[in-house]
């Protein structure tokens, strides 16, 4: 089930930080590591930091956006220094690891990490399917980026140790994370073309809808399903035009 969990590292800026995040998955096991835009990397203090787990930084993917970095993957957590009030499920560590390795027997599973200044845009929180907040002292709450990945680290390992999954369907074909992206661009692209919705006014009725449908989970044939519908109402719009 290890195998199947993939650390992602959005816009790192200090070298360091890549190579004690590899230092921690070595650590637990894990073994895939995706850098999103990193600042620095390849990097001679990437390596230093590593200590040992430089092989780790060797086969790192390197990639230019988060859909490169999320392909295939049924699942997508991100990990928040903050909570949120609204919009996205909330996971402690230890709940988190549970529901990632239940959905990486079937599948392919994403924890994302955001910036260490900024976290994750809201553009990366609507890529996720549920939020994992690590708590802490609420007078000093900020954990640097290399802590938070070896504390998710060490649940997911010690989850898999112990046997604890939760949430698997190893029996549904769930609609991977870029199967998602493509539904959505063509929902709003649809919304627009029928006059439903204003791209430039509908930021926040985007969002919703997004949320609806990261819960709702849905099979890549219930998926097909729903596009069908969206290209039946775009043919239908050009037919009265």
């Amino acid at each position: 089930m290890l195998k199947n969990i993939r650390i992602v590292l959005i816009g790192t800026t200090h070298p360091g930080n890549i190579g004690a995040a590899a230092r921690a998955m070595k650590n637990m096991s894990l073994a895939h590591l995706y850098l999103v835009r990193p600042k620095y990397f390849p990097s001679a203090e990437a390596t230093a930091r590593a200590s040992g787990a430089d092989d780790l930084l060797t086969v790192a993917r390197v990639c230019e956006t988060l859909d490169e970095a999320l392909q295939r993957c049924r699942l997508v957590v991100g990990a928040s220094a903050r909570l949120r009030s609204m919009e996205w499920s909330q996971l402690t560590p230890r709940a988190c690891a549970a529901k990632a390795l239940g959905e990486a027997a079937a599948g392919e599973v994403a924890l994302i990490f955001g910036r260490e200044s900024s976290g994750l845009s809201n553009a990366e929180l609507d890529r996720c399917h549920h939020l994992v907040h690590i708590p802490s002292n609420p007078e000093y709450a900020s954990l640097n980026l290399s802590q938070a990945v070896q504390i998710l680290c060490y649940e997911l390992y010690q989850g898999f140790l112990e046997g604890q999954t939760s949430g698997g369907s190893p029996e549904r074909e769930l609609a991977t994370a870029d199967m998602m992206e493509g539904f959505f661009q063509h929902l709003a692209q649809t919304m627009e073309e029928i006059g439903f919705a204003n791209p430039n006014q509908s930021t926040k009725l985007q969002r919703r809808l997004r949320r609806l449908f990261l819960r709702a989970r849905p099979e890549v044939d219930e998926l097909n399903i729903l596009r069908g519908l969206l290209s039946a109402a775009q043919g239908r719009k050009s037919m009265r035009r």
